[in-house]
Order: C-alpha cells, then sequence, then structure tokens
C-alpha cells in the first residue's frame, strides 16, 4: 500500500499529474481540488495517496490534503461509488458544500455532479450522513437542503434570538440532530439549550 509520494512534478494536466519519484514516473489521477493546490512542472510536492487494485486494474489516486482524502474514502465506501466517481464528485463540489448537502438531505445539489442520478445521491446521503454529521459539526458546516435547512435555521435563529453566536448555535443545533434524530424544532432547541448552558 502506498501512503504517499514525495517527489518533483514531471508533468500535469486536468485531472492527471506524473510525479518523478527518485526516477521512477507515478501517474496520479488527481481531482481539481489538489489540481488547483499544485505548481508548475519541476516543483517538488507530497501527494497522499490512495492505491487502488483490482484483478484488471491498477491505480493511484493522490490528494493534497488529509481532509479530501478522508472524505474520498467515506465517498468509495458507498455502493455504486468507485474511485473515479468519487473523485468526480471531489471536482464537483467545494468540500463544505458537499458535506453540507449530505448531511442536509440535499440530493439535488448532489445530482448536479456529472455522473450522479438522483438514486445515486440518495444512496450517498443515507450511507453517509451520520458519519459525516460529527465532521460537519468540527468544520462548522451547516447542512443545506430545504426540509432539514428549514428546521436548522429555525432551531440557529431561536438560539440567536436568545443571544448565542451564530457559530456556537450552528454547533449546538447540528450536535442536537444527530443525537436526538428530531426533525421537531422544540425538540431541537431544548436539546440544543441544554449543551449550550451547561
Amino acid at each position: 500500500m502506498i501512503a504517499f509520494l514525495k517527489g518533483y512534478i514531471e508533468e500535469k494536466k486536468e485531472g492527471v499529474v506524473v510525479l518523478d519519484v527518485q526516477g521512477v514516473g507515478y501517474r496520479v489521477e488527481i481531482s481539481s481540488i489538489t489540481q488547483e493546490q499544485l505548481e508548475s512542472a519541476g516543483s517538488e510536492v507530497k501527494l497522499l495517496t490512495y492505491h487502488h487494485i483490482t484483478d484488471s486494474d491498477e491505480r493511484l489516486f493522490g490528494f493534497f490534503s488529509t481532509d479530501e482524502k478522508a472524505l474520498f474514502e467515506k465517498l468509495i465506501t458507498v455502493k455504486g461509488v468507485g474511485p473515479k466517481l468519487g473523485l468526480t464528485i471531489l471536482s464537483g463540489l467545494p468540500a463544505d458544500q458537499l458535506i453540507g448537502a449530505i448531511t442536509g438531505s440535499d440530493a439535488a445539489t448532489l445530482s448536479k455532479v456529472p455522473g450522479i442520478g438522483k438514486k445515486t445521491a440518495e444512496r450517498i446521503i443515507v450511507e453517509l450522513k451520520d458519519k459525516l454529521a460529527e465532521y460537519a459539526v468540527s468544520a462548522g458546516v451547516t447542512p443545506t437542503g430545504s426540509q432539514e435547512a428549514g428546521v436548522t435555521g429555525e432551531a440557529i435563529s431561536a438560539l440567536e434570538s436568545l443571544g448565542f453566536k451564530k457559530k456556537e448555535s450552528e454547533q449546538a443545533v447540528l450536535k442536537a440532530i444527530k443525537n436526538t434524530g428530531s426533525d421537531d424544532p422544540s425538540v431541537i432547541i431544548k436539546k440544543a439549550l441544554a449543551s449550550l448552558n451547561k
């Protein structure tokens, strides 16, 4: 298993970078997020890698940050989402929007990514919503999506009107939603208030 590669950029084109690591050229597939972080040919770079091996194929996928790699590894646990589609999803939406769409059950936003239909979007939400909820709280990402965003927004506004700051209100509400599993604003506000008043 190759965990990372450190070498010089030999060639860089859309979706792919060739790294010269002590005279060996590694072809690494990358997202547009990582591509934007890379400098021009000749620069030294360290990429975290995911080594994908099947009976008929062997590929390396590279990531500039640990967060991006972690998100990719979560995406490919979903049935029907392979590494190639995982990379397309990362390229199609900024990380905070992607996490917000998943935790907020916003299939419409996910479906805007090329290669993702409504069914795949819904499957991603079902399988990853809970896994990403805690990450969303620590990253301060607010869920998107009609119903949940409405409930979330209502609860956050209620806490703000009580004098709490927006950021702490968001975090308390997201935590309350995760812990209660409820979509009743009064239940969520009560739980969020309890954690804020500790």
